[in-house]
């Protein structure tokens, strides 16, 4: 087991701002394309994932969000900053891995759960998006 409890490491990060994706290559083969909707989405952050499965936020409205830059955090995470103002996620090595190893799986999940909560994956309007309490996006 690597630093942080990671069993994965990434040998190669490529951020395609035009595209909107994170390309990750890792050490035992597997590569993975990962778009900012998704990462935005999923993100680990306490703002998205709460502090317990039942305490998930459904983030709608996040079709075209771009990716401003990506920080290293230690040899063990990137943070992600958004275009919409989100980058309080650290998006760990073995967090990066599960999403693009299970990316279709967890892409339906929020489909589904956007559907069941009458949101959309395009932009919403203010009223559908009330200032965050700590002005965090």
């Amino acid at each position: 087991m690597s630093e942080y409890g990671n069993i994965h490491r990434p040998l190669e990060i490529r951020v395609k701002r035009q595209e909107k994706v994170i390309e990750l290559d890792f050490e035992d083969g597997r590569s993975f394309r990962l778009p900012a909707e998704l990462l935005r989405v999923e993100s680990p952050s306490a703002e998205v994932q709460g502090h317990s499965a039942a305490q998930k936020t459904v983030v709608a409205g996040r079709r075209h969000v771009g990716i401003v830059g990506v920080e290293p955090v230690g040899s063990y995470a990137l943070r992600v900053r958004f275009d919409d103002g989100h980058d309080s996620g650290l998006y760990t090595w073995d967090w990066l891995y599960r999403l693009g190893a299970e990316q279709d799986t967890i892409w339906q999940a929020y489909l589904d759960a956007l559907a069941e909560r009458g949101l959309s994956r395009e932009t919403a309007g203010p009223a559908a998006f009330p200032p965050h309490p700590h002005g965090c996006g």
